[in-house]
C-alpha cells in the first residue's frame, strides 16, 4: 500500500472483506522492553481481543522507533507492526481493528507518552483524557479516537 502524506486518512487505500480482514489480524509483531509491566499488560488486552502476537523483547527500542520512522513527540513504550502500519504505545485493541478494517493511507496509529487509563495503564480508577494519533510518514497526525 502506498502511503500518503496529503491525504492523512481520509481516503482508503484498501478494503480488507472476510477472511483477508481475519489474516491480517491474526499477526502482530510487539517490540518492548523484558522488563516493562505495563507492555505486557498491552500484549494481554491484544490477546484478549483476537491479536495473535508475536512479542521480542529488547533492551534497544530507540532503535526499533527509528527504524520505524517514528518522530520523538509520538513515542511511548513499546512498537509494534500489524500490516503495512506502525502501532506505537497504548492503543487500545479496538481501534487497531478499525484501523485494519478502513486501511486508511497512512503510516500508523499512536498513543504518545504512557496516559493512565488506556490498555495496559489501567491503576485503579486514575484515567487520563487522550488521543489515539493517526500519523504519516512525515509524522503528521490527525485524531483517530478519543477517550476521556
Amino acid at each position: 500500500m502506498k502511503k500518503s502524506t496529503l491525504a492523512l486518512g481520509l481516503t482508503t487505500a484498501m478494503t480488507f472483506s472476510g477472511s483477508l480482514y481475519a489474516e491480517a489480524l491474526e499477526a502482530i509483531k510487539v517490540y518492548k522492553s523484558p522488563t516493562c509491566g505495563c507492555c505486557q499488560d498491552w500484549v494481554n488486552h491484544l490477546e484478549d481481543n483476537g491479536f495473535e502476537v508475536d512479542v521480542t523483547d529488547t533492551n534497544d527500542m530507540t532503535s526499533i522507533k527509528i527504524d520505524a520512522g517514528l518522530q520523538p513527540s509520538l513515542a511511548s513504550c513499546h512498537t509494534a507492526f500489524v500490516g503495512d502500519y506502525v502501532i506505537e504505545g497504548h492503543v487500545p485493541a479496538s481501534d487497531i481493528h478499525r484501523l485494519l478494517k478502513e486501511a486508511p493511507q497512512a503510516h500508523g496509529l499512536a498513543v504518545p507518552g504512557m496516559p493512565m487509563g488506556s490498555p495496559g495503564m489501567e491503576i485503579g480508577d486514575q484515567k487520563d483524557n487522550y488521543q489515539v494519533l493517526l500519523f504519516n510518514e512525515d509524522g503528521q497526525t490527525k485524531v483517530f479516537s478519543e477517550y476521556n
